[in-house]
């Protein structure tokens, strides 16, 4: 089952099952070598934070799985629809209540093919839509779009049928492909919504175990929206766990900290309590254990399925992630909660019935709470209004002032990777920069050698002291591991290897296997720097704008510092 963390450049999460099969459209690799067809189908697990505040109505979900047909110039438009009428008409029985198509704009031409194919069917509702609703891509910031055709069952749109003509450059330029493909997704929870005729996906045989454990759980009755946060909060949870996302306060870590944050406190309030475990129900560390009980359901109950089997092998580094994050927010909990309490009380017995933007900022950065459970607490449960605006504003001054702390305290010496910009106060210490910055290349190469492909740079902090490295992986290191990655650079720093780089289109740069961040905007042409003696049989290559070292033996001895801190995904390196 393909991971929620994407092998893409410019998305955090996976957003939609045709994300990895973007280089088939791109003609980047071969779907005859891979998949023995240029036709493939999935199953994919998807996520998605855009309709995050929307989650706890009738339909929004964050974590979803995607089934979907892809042709990468096997099939097209006519094919495609003729499938999509003969599975949902033919095979499920249902009947097709109208689809929508792409009604043209500027720049695209009006879909007139998919029109007569679907009248060619018997269809006789066929709505056009805009740019926005039936033009489709692309994921991130360029890559495969097209216009697309919906199929709504019961007034539900369950089938979105893409054709990708076109390739969308940064900026949205558009450029026929040389090869039209097909890329259609389906979503299963409101696909079984229908089949099931439920009048939401939350009454569905995929939401029943949880629903029922929740409901026999909860010492106080819980309203449906809040069970629905719950919920579909969980399973996200779970997920992203179980795919090497740790909490934390950037990217894929902190979309899974304002899941569990805005979780949290709703089986706190509400007390989710297991007597037989834990002991007296009123016991505070005893309801701390909400979220881990629910994500256990999850675990238990999608491990009965083949494909998922492997969530009960990993069943206790779930709870334990769970666990360590809900002993984290207690610190913060309670102080938290009364704070917002009071806030709540003056907002009614002033009569302003409004929350201010700087208070919601306390609540955020002083006392961890996530953004959408003050939202759901003020005004779902006491219907309040909140500042938004003045919230937003502050978060971003917030954001500048820590920055300028973060230059101050390095004196001005930081060294952003992915884009090469140095800054060092002296000619001595911008060499003192630049042999570490060629360590952190090393480095990385031997956490992949040590640990695996499932490394990935995070980020990194370089002054003339000392470099941080932060990268991705499910656990913390043993000393054994540590000392071997250690053992590693060393010994590629002994052979004096060269260091150099080459020039060249960032497509043709992907395909040399160079490592980049996969969230960063590359320009059209991008530097590989690698360390060997050609760029195909270097041990270490990466997009990079330098400085580097130009032989390896430079760098001097390398040495991971046993001071340093060690949380997940984190350590510290000097050169001594």
């Amino acid at each position: 089952m393909p991971s929620l963390i994407p092998d893409d450049p410019s998305v955090l999460l996976t957003t939609a099952g045709m994300q990895q099969f973007k280089p088939y459209f791109l003609g980047k690799a071969d779907p005859i070598k891979d998949f023995g067809s240029k036709n493939t189908a999935s199953i994919q697990k998807s996520f998605r934070t855009s309709d995050i505040d929307l989650v706890g109505d009738e339909s929004h979900l964050t974590f979803f799985e995607m089934l979907g047909n892809f042709s990468f110039g096997g099939y097209f438009k006519k094919e495609a629809i003729e499938y999509g009428y003969e599975f949902i008409v033919k095979e499920l029985g249902l009947e097709i209540h109208y689809v929508t198509v792409f009604g043209g704009d500027r720049e695209v031409g009006a879909d007139e093919e998919s029109v007569k194919i679907w009248q060619s069917l018997g269809v006789k509702d066929i709505r056009k839509g805009s740019r926005e609703d039936n033009f489709w891509g692309p994921t991130g910031s360029e890559g495969p779009c097209g216009p697309t055709t919906e199929i709504y069952v019961r007034g539900v749109e369950v089938w979105n049928l893409v054709f990708n003509e076109y390739y969308c450059h940064p900026g949205g330029k558009l450029e026929k492909l040389r090869t039209p493909g097909v890329d259609t997704g389906m979503g299963l929870e409101r696909l079984v919504m229908v089949v099931q005729n439920m009048p939401t996906i939350f009454e569905t045989d995929l939401f029943k175990p949880i629903f029922n454990f929740l409901d026999q759980r909860l010492s106080k009755p819980r309203p449906e929206w809040s069970k629905r946060i719950i919920a579909d909060h969980i399973r996200g949870i779970v997920f992203l766990i179980v795919d090497g996302v740790r909490p934390s306060n950037k990217d894929q870590g902190y979309i899974l900290r304002r899941l569990m944050r805005r979780a949290m406190p709703h089986l706190l309030e509400f007390q989710l309590w297991d007597p037989v475990v834990v002991g007296e129900k009123n016991d505070h560390a005893f309801k701390m254990r909400g979220l881990e009980l629910v994500a256990d359901c999850v675990i238990r109950e999608y491990s009965k399925i083949k494909d998922y089997k492997y969530l009960s092998d990993r069943r206790e580094e779930i709870l334990k992630v769970i666990r360590e994050e809900n002993d984290s927010f207690d610190r913060v909990y309670e102080n938290g909660s009364k704070v917002l309490e009071k806030i709540i009380n003056k907002a009614v017995s002033d009569g302003t019935f409004v929350i201010s933007g700087k208070d919601i900022f306390d609540l955020v950065t002083s006392h961890g709470f996530s953004i959408e459970w003050i939202k759901d607490k003020a005004r779902k449960i006491h219907g309040l209004k909140l500042e938004l605006d003045v919230f937003d504003e502050e978060f971003k001054k917030h954001q500048e002032v820590s920055r300028a702390g973060l230059e101050k305290k390095f004196g001005g010496h930081g060294l952003i990777l992915n884009t090469g910009e140095l800054k060092a106060g002296d000619e001595a210490e911008l060499k003192k920069v630049t042999r570490l910055h060629t360590a952190t290349h090393l480095l990385q190469w031997a956490l992949r050698e040590v640990l695996g492909k499932e490394v990935k740079q995070a980020g990194s902090d370089i002054t003339p002291e000392r470099t941080r490295f932060d990268f991705t992986f499910p656990r913390k290191l043993t000393p054994e591991e540590t000392k071997k990655v250690e053992e590693l650079v060393n010994q590629k720093i002994m052979e004096n290897l060269p260091v150099s780089f080459k020039e060249m289109p960032r497509l043709e740069a992907e395909k040399t296997g160079a490592l980049y961040f996969f969230k960063e905007k590359y320009p059209d042409k991008v530097k590989v720097y690698y360390i060997g003696k050609s760029l195909e049989s270097a041990v270490s290559k990466e997009f990079c704008g330098g400085p580097h070292v130009d032989h390896t033996s430079k760098i001097g001895e390398f040495k991971i510092d046993p001071r340093a801190p060690r949380p997940l995904c984190f350590f510290s390196l000097r050169l001594l």
